[in-house]
């Protein structure tokens, strides 16, 4: 078993606790240059919310996509998005990622956002 197929089992395994709670997920995904993060329905239909680092308002703060500065400012983007939405709570789904790093800063900076994991 690979580093990808071992990630992809622990999601699967997560995404199916997080589906019998019937929770609002806030879900993630990294590359090495950037990292996204999005709002999901309880039914996994529709995006609610979502932020990364390849959009156009973001490029203007001089921090590139791979590095915890530009996590924690995704993670204030997609909470105060989520806020506006009228999303309190959610689920947070790493997919499978340690929770260190640019994962951690982005959740820190999402709760400090005013979400609720």
């Amino acid at each position: 078993m690979n580093k990808k197929s071992s990630r992809q089992r622990r999601a699967r395994k997560t995404r199916s606790i997080i589906k019998k709670l019937g929770a609002v997920r806030l879900c993630i995904n990294r590359t090495p240059r950037h990292i996204y993060a999005q709002v999901i329905s309880e039914d996994g239909n529709a995006v609610l919310a979502s932020a990364s680092t390849v959009e156009k308002e973001f490029r203007g703060t001089g921090n590139h996509g791979g590095n915890m500065g530009a996590a924690s400012e995704i993670g204030k983007l997609v909470a105060e998005r989520a806020i506006a939405a009228g999303i309190q709570s959610v689920a947070f789904d790493r997919s499978g990622y340690k929770y260190h790093g640019r994962v951690k800063a982005l959740a820190d900076a999402a709760r400090e956002g005013g979400l609720k994991f």
